[in-house]
């Protein structure tokens, strides 16, 4: 929708879904090395979320896209470490007009006359990890990756493994001037296969020659920030030889350097071809150099590879020119790049322009547009992931893009299928934005009469229902345990200690009992004690161990109702939910009646599930789904003759408030939503999340709206924060 035609409620909403979904997607590429979207995908999301802000600037939320860097580290098995000082992410420019606007920004805040020429420095975009380097005396004492800008997971021991990178800076090659630094790294790169640095700067600068560097004494402190890469060749070496092994297969080469580096196991990044290459510095406890192209000479002369393509251009026409250049020559690049960062060449200019909330006023990174090739689309398959999402998947006629064989092409959805009105046989143009992830770009054959292409209705695995929740566009299969493309990561958490807690039962075990032909719903987990005699002797397994597996799941045959519920995985039945419902309905029998009312569209089960706070219609649905299938009933029923799970019961004192229903609204100002209510279930009330003729209590804060309004009109009693905390107290 065009933004000038959004009203402020439209514009908020769209800023919360961009909000979420742009962190989502930077937790799967910062943190978890597996990126769902394009490159091309990702910035759209975020040129959007950009517009709506420029838009609607007292819409701007805290956690807006713009004062994010990467992601959180997430669970890792590697310690955290707090950068000195931040490292920050690029602004981007997707056209020749971006790139003028940045020069013209950097003009008008520096108010320089039309005539002061802007030095740049202009190198490729490594598609890598961001990595810090601090030096101390001359010698490598840490390194972090950059993580949320704020925190990064230490890699110093992995780091130490990489060829690149020097235990210690040596200044006795700053002694050598930019010429003598020009013929030893040309003949380096003619020898290793990469192109010429201080040559082909030389070159590309002409009459700005890059002036000889001198000697400079190493900083005390020195931070030196690149990225950590894999090339092109050592990546198809790597594929290869996991393949043959056995082992896990990379998506591209980023993923391939962020997955080596990230290793407990020092050993492991040692025997993977990792290069680095530096493009800047972090904290300095002083500077040697006043440009950023003498900085990065410095940088190279201390014995850090930087970019053979570095040069120094004037202006927006000579970035422009050298973009064009690096374009053409990035398919016969060992390593990937996806665009051309420019920076102010001046580091007073620098100092002067300073940041915005992410990203330097200074610099900016010139993106390269997806390439793409025409093909054919042979088929249309569909996969089933571990949560049930029937994912379609395009079969190609093998085509190269960017110098990749691509046969797979993701499809995403089914709206994308018929957003491109893609059929088997069509003729497709192909692109790999930002050389991560496959995706058609045109369907170049649409108007060809053929019959559409119908999405299945029902899980290909298992043949169960498939379905999109009410407001989403993924279909997924309602089979659940039954599922055999689902089974596995069920069962595995359904054994997870949030909630069976079942000792000595993981993964690995789960798997192999799986292949023993023992295990497909959580019942027959209660039943592996028939397996005792076979299970003995086999491969890791000895008498003790086997009793203690079978002792630990013997001691959860009377489980607490909530993990047990939480435990069989169904939608958005989270820990917490679980544990309201067990609360409120007491038993896990009155649970299955309350889902066969809801899968029965009865809308009083709906209204009396929607009362209990934090549940709204979304759980509704997901207990309607769930037990709308009768291959889910069997699974319950089957579960419940191999345990009991005793009713809740309350240790709420008994009070003039037993059994009444409370609603908070409003702020509250001296305590969280959900102390208050802990607070009113510790009086043996219910705390729900909307007023009805059944509320008999509303605590009002600052604030309070339509809950407010409504208790009015029905006459329901309303008291103030400090009402309610007299009650506490009396």
């Amino acid at each position: 929708m065009d933004i000038e035609s959004l009203s402020e409620a439209e514009a908020a909403n769209e800023l919360m879904r961009l909000a979420k979904a742009i962190a989502h997607h930077n937790r799967l590429y910062h943190a978890q090395d597996e990126p769902e979207i394009s490159d091309a995908e990702y910035d759209a999301l975020v040129r959007r979320n950009n517009e709506l802000e420029a838009a609607f600037p007292h819409l701007v939320r805290e956690d807006s896209p713009n004062a994010q860097v990467g992601a959180a580290v997430e669970v890792s098995p590697l310690s955290k470490v707090t950068h000195a000082k931040r490292m920050m992410s690029l602004d981007n420019a997707f056209d020749a007009e971006d790139v003028q606007d940045f020069v013209a920004r950097v003009r008008r805040f520096l108010n320089l006359p039309e005539d002061e020429p802007v030095a740049l420095t202009a190198e490729d975009k490594i598609d890598g990890l961001s990595l810090s380097l601090r030096y101390e005396n001359g010698r490598l004492v840490q390194a972090a990756t950059r993580g949320d800008g704020t925190v990064g997971e230490d890699v110093t021991a992995n780091v130490r493994t990489i060829a690149d990178i020097p235990q210690r800076l040596s200044s006795l090659q700053g002694r050598e001037g930019s010429h003598e630094v020009a013929e030893r790294e040309g003949a380096s790169a003619a020898a290793s296969g990469m192109p010429p640095s201080a040559a082909t700067r030389q070159q590309a600068v002409k009459s700005r020659a890059l002036p000889p560097i001198g000697e400079r004494a190493i900083p005390a402190i020195f931070e030196i920030r690149g990225e950590v890469y894999m090339s092109k060749a050592d990546f198809a070496a790597l594929n290869a030889a996991q393949q043959k092994s056995g082992g896990k297969l990379f998506a591209n080469p980023r993923n391939a350097a962020a997955g080596s580096l990230r290793q407990k196991d020092a050993s492991v990044t040692a025997a993977r071809p990792l290069r680095f290459l530096a493009h800047g510095w972090g904290e300095m406890s002083a500077v040697p150099a006043a440009t950023q192209s003498e900085m990065m000479q410095i940088i190279a002369a201390w014995g850090i590879p930087v970019s053979p393509l570095f040069t120094v251009v004037d202006g927006a026409a000579g970035a422009l020119d050298q973009y064009e250049r690096i374009q053409r020559q990035r398919a016969e690049l060992p390593y990937d790049i996806d665009g051309v960062v420019y920076k102010v060449d001046r580091l007073d200019w620098q100092e002067r322009l300073g940041f915005v909330t992410k990203a330097p006023r200074w610099a900016i990174a010139h993106k390269f547009p997806a390439e793409q090739a025409e093909t054919k689309l042979e088929a249309i398959d569909i996969q089933v992931g571990r949560t049930g999402k029937l994912t379609p998947v395009g079969r190609l006629t093998p085509v190269t893009v960017g110098g990749v064989v691509v046969s797979n092409v993701t499809l995403h959805n089914r709206d994308e299928i018929a957003r491109l009105g893609l059929r088997v046989g069509d003729r497709v143009k192909i692109q790999r934005a930002g050389d991560v992830i496959p995706q058609v770009a045109e369907n170049m054959t649409r108007e060809t009469e053929r019959p559409a292409y119908i999405f299945p209705n029902h899980c290909p695995d298992c043949g169960s229902e498939a379905v999109a929740a009410e407001g989403e566009v993924d279909v997924r299969c309602t089979g659940g345990l039954i599922c055999p493309a689902q089974r596995f990561q069920r069962l595995v958490h359904f054994v997870s200690r949030a909630a069976l807690d079942i000792e000595g039962l993981g993964e690995k075990s789960i798997g192999e009992f799986l292949d023993y032909g023992w295990l497909g719903t959580p019942a027959d987990i209660f039943r592996l004690r028939s397996h005792r005699t076979e299970l003995i002797g086999k491969e890791g397994w000895q008498e003790k161990s086997v009793d203690n597996l079978l002792a630990a799941i013997e001691a959860k045959r009377q489980p607490d109702a909530a993990r047990l519920l939480f435990g069989l995985g169904i939608r958005h039945i989270g820990a917490t939910t679980a544990k309201d419902l067990v609360k409120n309905y007491k038993s896990l029998d009155a649970i299955k009646q309350l889902g066969q009312r809801l899968a029965a569209q009865d809308d009083a089960a709906v209204a009396e599930l929607t009362e209990i706070d934090g549940i709204g219609p979304t759980v509704a649905s997901a207990l309607a789904e769930f037990f709308h299938e009768d291959h889910n009933l069997a699974v319950w029923d089957d579960l419940l003759s191999e345990v009991s799970a005793p009713e809740y019961v309350s240790t709420a004192r008994q009070s003039e408030w037993t059994g009444k229903t409370i609603v908070f609204t409003g702020k509250l100002e001296t305590m969280s939503r959900d102390e208050a209510k802990a607070q009113a279930e510790s009086l043996g009330a219910k705390a729900a999340g909307s007023v009805s003729a059944k509320t008999d209590l509303v605590v009002a804060g600052p604030g309070a709206g339509s809950k407010l309004k409504k208790a009015t009109e029905l006459g329901v009693k309303v008291i103030d924060e400090a009402e309610w905390a007299a009650i506490m107290a009396g």
